[in-house]
């Protein structure tokens, strides 16, 4: 089973190395999908977490008993057909290709199961309309 998490790490906690517990620990794959991370900050990492639901749920509590804030990532790319003025721009910093050019037309697609919410398209679109349904 697969779930996309956000964790907030305090500033005592930064330094401890969570994905590699994950792994040994709980058998839990970890794709880090966005990371700010820095010492002596409060640190935010967008994680895929792939494992058996016990062991992810286990995994999910070993981290909220250390002081991480964990939060299921349930949000989604949302584009605004009306907005959007087809220019291709997010389509060059989508890490998946969930955006994409259709050759002929040149109109916008998007493939919302190739989607990570890295959430990259957001700031990169000139007429904002890409965003997430918060």
């Amino acid at each position: 089973m697969k779930k996309r998490v956000t964790l907030i790490f305090p500033k005592s906690s930064v330094q401890m190395p969570v994905t590699y517990r994950l792994a040994k620990d709980f058998n839990v794959a970890a794709n880090i999908i966005r990371a700010q991370v820095a010492p002596n900050q409060v640190g935010t990492l967008v994680v895929e977490l792939l494992g058996d639901i016990d062991q992810l749920d286990g995994a999910i509590e070993w981290m909220r008993s250390q002081g991480i804030n964990v939060s299921l990532a349930s949000r989604d790319i949302l584009i605004d057909e009306e907005v959007c003025v087809h220019c291709g721009l997010c389509t060059g910093v989508c890490p998946t290709e969930a955006l994409t050019l259709e050759p002929t037309t040149f109109k916008l697609n998007f493939t919302r199961s190739r989607c990570i919410v890295c959430e990259q398209c957001i700031p990169t679109c000139p007429v904002q309309a890409i965003s997430t349904n918060l």
